[in-house]
């Protein structure tokens, strides 16, 4: 656990960072308020340590900031000043104890656990798992009642995770939480770290593998049966928490699941009433073959969908009943009143399930209204007329509604409503508690609102807190033009969540639960129960991503990823699967087969959602990588030509008119050869910005060469598309670049066709364009030298 001391005096720092230290605790110490408060909003800590009276800030001031921010570490104050008014001051600015100096050490470090022990939830002085204990009181971790010597890493890696039973925490997050801010290890650190915990502990003789390995996530404490209950209050407390400070995935999936569990309670009623049926028929020894099958299919269907509702112990005891009704298999006496307390158990907690929904039943799917105007909506929270007014001018030219609300506060009570498409926060003022705040609240929003924060300084302290808040960070002084462009890629980013998911499973509950989960992230989800229909699917609906379940009737997930792997068209599909094995053996065929990611039944929604935009992200920056033009941004000939073709379909089929033209830049080669290729690159960033501000997302634009650019207008005549491309070639003579103090002016050379007067496909269009430009050109060039 990781400590932060805040205390000027050293006669007191220093031993009581080495008590602490002996204690395995990690200690930073701060020496004045000021410096307390940075490493507070950088890093996280487990516990404060405060002294009242401190340089800078005192501890009272430092308190009351820090509550007033929604931070919740547990505070103790450190005083000499006895009075209980201190007391009292220091209690109402939010401190959870008070001790006096001189202290005893103990009683000191009781009053440290204690304030742990109360910090995250209601565990006990003693922690345990199966059969290991840790007492924090003495630092000694037992397994079977005899002691086990671990490194101080290992002890503190094992202390977290026993305190946070249902957390997942990254190889970042265990790095805040174990090391200090002057140490750096790497990943493969905290594996070996991990791997060396988990040999010691084997060795000891616990009772499994306590730490389960999230694949592409990170690490959490693998559930224990007997803390199921502990364990729910636990995660139910910690997501109450979670709301009030730092927004997850968690908080915002479960919000949803009262919805869904009334949609599909009475198709698990229906499963469990089959199975108890095939119970009391088979103590009877009256139990039917047809039954018998259909109960084995029930259960398992249960054992893997029970889980995502949040009935871990359901999904358990399903898992623990399957195995008798496999085919084939003879019960004895004994081994069917187990069966039948087991499938008791189940309903009983079924009926518990449905009591816990029925409490939360004021929760309502989200909904999102469309705004009037289809344009995105750009909020700009800032009170300086100087920097919101040129970006009110410029924004209608970048295809945006623009806001301005200069108060945090009302800009919150304005999204309670309504979600902007992006948001502009201005830091530069001041990274107020209200500022923080919204940054919280949109990023919480489900699906999060893209955010773009401008600061006035460069600080590594502020782009990790906006980080963290889920912000994109952009530092003064800019232009307009640039600020846009931040809000744009901001918005490119935020609209690869409009993705396709195709799922396939035979489970008509999880395809439910699925769509419901998801959509709200604005993914586009198609299901199929049947996977003989899987290439229609796949044809008429071309996903972004696959989640396949392994087990179905007639052809498995894993022949179907094969199916996709060896066709060329489907090669670099990102596929993820959904299964109820978890053994090494089903792992490693899956991934042999050309999956990308496995998920193991029960389901955490918060997981899957994480892994499924993690990999859609991480596919569309690939994809940006092979089609978008890096210099300029905008889409290479390849990508551009699929565009401008469909353009044309579109075009033909409603009878609408199409202009291409057909735009260069002259000089450039001079231009590189004369003042450097740093000079000519400048030259193309800014006509590919010009480009993309001028042309909306209905035109297509292209770079088909090196000083080549093609632009595609639908629904234009050719009279109406010169005039436009003349407009743009006035914006573009406005532009001047600097070189060795004089001014230099790019000319553009430019023709415009129109389909199909000129030309009946694309490449007939583009060959009309070059011919007129080329021979414009010979024409200038012997106006200018005449024979």
């Amino acid at each position: 656990m990781k400590i932060l001391l805040i205390e000027d005096d050293s006669l007191i720092a220093e031993p009581l960072v080495k008590a602490l230290s002996d204690q395995n605790y990690v200690v930073e110490v701060a020496t004045d308020g000021q410096a307390g408060w940075s490493l507070l909003e950088s890093f996280t800590y487990d516990l404060v340590l405060l002294d009242v009276v401190l340089p800078k800030l005192d501890g009272i001031n430092l308190c009351r900031k820090l509550r007033s921010q929604g931070n919740q570490t547990p505070i103790l104050l450190l005083t000499a000043q006895n009075a209980s008014t201190n007391k009292v001051a220091g209690l109402d600015a939010g401190a959870d104890d008070y001790v006096h100096k001189p202290f005893n050490l103990q009683e000191l470090l009781a009053r440290i656990r204690a304030l742990l022990r109360r910090g995250g939830a209601a565990l006990p002085p003693l922690l345990k798992w199966r059969n290991l204990e840790l007492d924090p009181s003495t630092c000694e971790v037992t397994c079977n009642g005899e002691m086990v010597r671990l490194t101080p890493k290992e002890y503190g890696l094992l202390e977290l995770f026993l305190r946070n039973p249902h957390r997942i925490f990254s190889t970042g997050a265990l790095i805040d939480h174990i090391w200090s801010f002057e140490e750096t290890p790497s990943e493969d650190t905290i594996r070996s770290h991990i791997k060396g915990l988990r040999q010691k502990l084997k060795t000891a003789g616990i009772l499994g593998d306590p730490i389960e390995t999230v694949y592409g996530i990170g690490y959490r404490l693998r559930s224990a049966q007997e803390k199921h209950k502990e364990g729910k209050e636990q995660r139910n407390k910690e997501a109450k928490d979670e709301d009030n400070s730092e927004p997850t995935i968690a908080t915002q999936t479960t919000a949803g699941m009262s919805s869904i569990w009334n949609e599909v309670k009475e198709t698990v009623a229906h499963r469990i009433a089959t199975v108890e049926r095939a119970v009391a028929l088979l103590l009877q020894n009256k139990l039917n073959p047809e039954l018998w099958q259909q109960a084995e299919q029930e259960i398992h269907k249960l054992a893997g969908s029970l889980g995502m509702f949040g009935a871990d112990q359901g999904s358990r005891l399903a898992q623990e009943i399957e195995p008798l009704f496999q085919k084939g298999r003879s019960l004895s006496h004994h081994e069917m009143q187990h069966l039948s307390k087991l499938v008791a158990a189940l309903r009983q907690e079924l009926q518990q399930l449905d009591a816990e929904y029925l409490t939360n039943e004021q929760q309502t799917v989200t909904s999102v209204s469309e705004p009037i105007d289809q344009r995105p909506w750009l909020l700009i929270v800032s009170s300086n007329s100087t920097l919101t007014a040129p970006l009110q001018e410029a924004c209608s030219s970048w295809g945006l509604r623009v806001q301005v609300i200069a108060n945090p506060v009302t800009a919150r009570e304005q999204i309670s409503g309504t979600h902007p498409n992006v948001v502009l926060l201005d830091f530069a003022a001041a990274a107020s508690a209200n500022n923080l705040m919204l940054l919280s609240e949109l990023s919480a929003c489900t699906p999060p609102v893209p955010t773009v924060v401008l600061t006035e300084e460069d600080k590594l302290i502020d782009r990790v807190k906006i980080a963290r808040l889920g912000g994109r960070w952009l530092q003064q002084p800019v232009t307009a033009p640039q600020v846009l462009e931040a809000v744009n890629q901001a918005l490119q980013n935020a609209r690869l969540r409009q993705a396709r998911v195709l799922v396939v499973d035979d489970d008509a509950q999880v395809l439910v639960a699925l769509q419901r989960l998801l959509i709200p992230w604005g993914l586009h989800v198609s299901v199929l129960d049947n996977p003989l229909l899987f290439l229609e699917v796949l044809e008429a609906n071309p996903p972004d991503l696959l989640i396949l379940d392994i087990e179905m009737p007639h052809i498995s997930g894993i022949e179907l990823c094969q199916v996709v792997r060896n066709d060329s068209r489907w090669s670099d599909l990102p596929i993820l699967f959904l299964t109820a094995h978890t053994d090494a053996e089903t792992m490693h065929q899956v991934f042999a087969v050309g999956a990308d990611d496995y998920v193991s039944k029960p389901i955490v929604g918060p997981e899957l959602v994480t892994r499924i935009l993690n990999r859609l992200e991480r596919t569309h920056f690939l994809k940006s990588l092979a089609e978008i033009d890096a210099l300029t941004g905008i889409a290479n000939r390849r990508k551009s030509t699929t565009a401008f073709t469909q353009l044309l379909q579109w075009c033909d089929q409603c009878q609408q008119s199409f202009c291409l033209a057909l735009l260069e830049l002259a000089d450039l080669k001079n231009i590189n050869q004369q003042y450097g290729h740093a000079v000519g690159d400048e030259v193309l960033a800014r006509f590919g910005e010009l480009l993309r501000r001028s042309f909306c997302n209905e035109d297509v634009i292209g770079r088909w060469g090196g000083t080549e650019f093609v632009v595609g207008m639908p629904a234009m005549t050719k009279t109406d598309g010169i005039q436009r491309i003349l407009d743009f070639q006035q914006s573009w003579q406005q532009f001047k670049f600097e070189v060795n103090g004089a001014l230099l002016q790019v000319s553009l050379k430019m023709e415009v066709v129109q389909y199909s007067q000129d030309g009946a496909d694309l490449q007939l269009l583009y060959q009309a364009a070059r011919s007129s430009l080329d021979e414009a050109e010979n024409v200038r060039r012997s106006e200018e030298s005449p024979q």
